[in-house]
């Protein structure tokens, strides 16, 4: 905790953002952190609460009072520790997780939680300034080998643990850099790549070999990770979106999100080549159904290359404006937020679904038939969708995204060749306790993120990247003392 009266001493302050007209024209970072000053009165705000529920709302269990506590100290380093001892990545996940952590925070009850997402990034970005953050390279070797098949989030946490135990690492990515999701589906506004690959520069001293440019299942024989390694972690990711096909889905400039995303991200990289397979949004009437995280980040980046117009579909009704607190916390409630990009310029409807893509005779998206929907509770609790008769209307629509979230990883290929055994929603089976943790039906692979889990949070596939490598070590050796 940090200081008793701290919580009703100093009021909440949280960092800012660079004003819309500017960071528009960019695709920077744009945050504005408060000084060291400022945070160690935030970390005094950290009151002592009895049970910390931070902890449990946190997926990877952050000791979040010790380094509110050391921050409000002014001890950085060991601040540091503490952090790195949960959690790999803090500068991932300071930056694009939505902090469940601070829904679950005692002072939340009143709408004034400690800005734990903000302390730790600060804590993480002040180790890098001050060169705290060292390659931990292992001091003995196991003389086993370990194949990680993806390079989101789980599959980097996996290998660094792994790395770190002793054992040989190798990680298979099937795009032209490492980072999964990170690199290329999460806009460089929202992640700067270099926190990336300064990571990576650890991950490859700790002994970390990255495979680029490598699809098991296409151009690497899926068989040949079972004959040449000692254990394999599937950590792909859930990449198969889900579709919207109704009449009209084959018309040009109707887009998967991803793929718009992805294109963008390419070029802002400078990936050579790149600006030829663009998706522009310049000058046109964007549409984007889905109103999860991956729908604002086309919102973004269709407002930096300049759209005429940006509007957002949701098919579930608008949420609150305020919580329940006495029904929710300390748990993720149902209520509305506004993202950073939704800010920059959209309208946003509720309780629309898409009927048909309309196009121009030339085979060109140019509007879209929905219709109003209402949601009501049938006879066994559960919710139905019926359509509002008589309330059709068209938007007009020259590039339209399908942000409707991902279905589970994709079978074709890998998972397909390898026969592995799925659950019912079409994700890799594999429970996350006991001693057959994160095995899957095929003996010395493992499954972890959201292969395993489904669509999920950054913060959960770092988790379940570690707990998966303290499986796989304890497999690999009998025992293992990395911390789950």
């Amino acid at each position: 905790m940090g200081k008793p009266t701290g919580f009703m001493e100093y009021p909440r302050q949280d960092r800012s953002y660079q004003p819309v007209a500017d960071r528009i024209t960019h695709y920077k970072e744009f945050s504005i952190n408060i000084s060291d000053e400022e945070l160690a009165l935030q970390g005094a705000r950290c009151m002592d609460c009895g049970i910390p529920f931070c902890h449990e709302g946190c997926p990877v269990n952050n000791i979040i009072p010790d380094w509110n506590d050391l921050v409000y100290h002014q001890d950085w380093k060991a601040a540091m520790d503490v952090l790195h001892s949960t959690n790999n990545f803090p500068e991932f996940t300071g930056r694009i997780c939505p902090a469940p952590c601070q829904e679950a925070c005692t002072l939340n009850l009143q709408d004034q939680p400690v800005t734990i997402k903000n302390i730790e990034l600060s804590i993480v970005e002040k180790a890098w300034e001050e060169g705290w953050i060292e390659p931990l390279i292992a001091k003995h070797k196991s003389g086993k080998s370990v194949a990680v098949v993806g390079s989101g989030p789980a599959g980097l946490a996996a290998a660094q643990q792994l790395a770190r135990a002793g054992h040989e690492v190798s990680v298979y990515e099937r795009q032209d850099d490492v980072g999964g999701l990170l690199r290329y589906g999460i806009p460089d506004f929202k992640l700067d790549k270099k926190m990336i690959n300064r990571r990576l520069g650890q991950m490859k001293a700790e002994g970390v070999r990255f495979h680029v440019n490598t699809h098991i299942g296409v151009n690497y024989p899926t068989q040949r990770l079972l004959q040449e390694f000692d254990a394999v972690v599937l950590t792909g990711g859930s990449e198969q979106p889900r579709d919207l096909p109704i009449s009209g889905r084959e018309f040009s400039g109707v887009h998967f999100a991803m793929d718009f995303l992805r294109a963008n991200s390419k070029v802002v990289q400078g990936v050579p080549g790149a600006a030829e397979g663009l998706i522009s949004a310049e000058g046109k009437h964007v549409v984007v159904i889905g109103g999860g995280d991956t729908g604002s980040d086309c919102i973004g980046t269709a407002n930096r290359h300049g759209a005429r117009s940006v509007t957002q579909l949701e098919i579930l009704p608008r949420p609150p404006e305020k919580e329940d607190k006495g029904t929710t916390w300390p748990y993720w409630p149902n209520k509305m937020r506004t993202s950073s990009s939704q800010e920059e310029g959209c309208e946003r409807m509720w309780s629309v679904a898409t009927k048909e893509f309309i196009d121009d005779g030339k085979g060109n998206v140019k509007a879209i038939r929905c219709i109003k929907v209402e949601w009501a509770k049938d006879d066994q609790g559960n919710w139905k969708m019926s359509e509002v008769e008589g309330s059709e209307f068209e938007l007009r629509a020259d590039l339209v995204t399908l942000a409707m979230g991902f279905v589970h990883p994709v079978h074709e290929g890998m998972l397909k060749e390898l026969g592995i055994g799925l659950d019912p929603r079409g994700n890799v089976s594999a429970n996350t306790e006991g001693s057959q943790a994160y095995r899957t039906s095929i003996d010395g692979v493992f499954a972890a993120g959201d292969m395993r889990r489904g669509q999920s949070l950054v913060v959960w596939a770092i988790r379940e990247g570690r707990q998966c490598a303290s499986a796989v070590d304890e497999y690999l050796m009998g025992n293992s003392e990395l911390p789950r």
